[in-house]
């Protein structure tokens, strides 16, 4: 497994830094600091998060692929190349309409 440190100083290919399993979801850490956390997920069709809050700011790229995420109730709809904000302290949940891969940004206050 690489760590944060080998992956510096170099273009890294998403998605095809991480692969999906049948009727699950797959992560990946590639840098966890003070500051906030990189995470990659692969979600098979149907799989998805239920309704939680995070005590951060949290940024989804979505990488391939289709997911729902309902923010504070509203339903956002995201597609590869999307990007969608999820405000700290506010509940969400996401589900893999088809399967998708997506980057988790976590930005960590202070």
């Amino acid at each position: 497994m690489k760590t944060a440190d080998t992956l510096k100083a170099k273009a890294i290919p998403l998605a095809g830094h991480i692969k999906y399993s049948g009727k699950s979801i797959v992560s990946k850490t590639l840098v966890d600091r003070k500051a906030g956390t990189l995470t990659l997920f692969a979600f098979d069709a149907g799989q998805g998060l239920s309704e939680h809050t995070a005590p951060y700011d949290a940024v989804v790229e979505i990488i391939e692929g289709e997911a729902e995420l309902i923010i504070a109730g509203k339903t956002v709809k995201a597609g590869a190349g999307d990007l969608v904000i999820m405000p700290a302290k506010v509940p969400h949940a996401v589900r893999a309409v088809k399967r998708f891969k997506m980057l988790l940004i976590m930005i960590r206050s202070e």
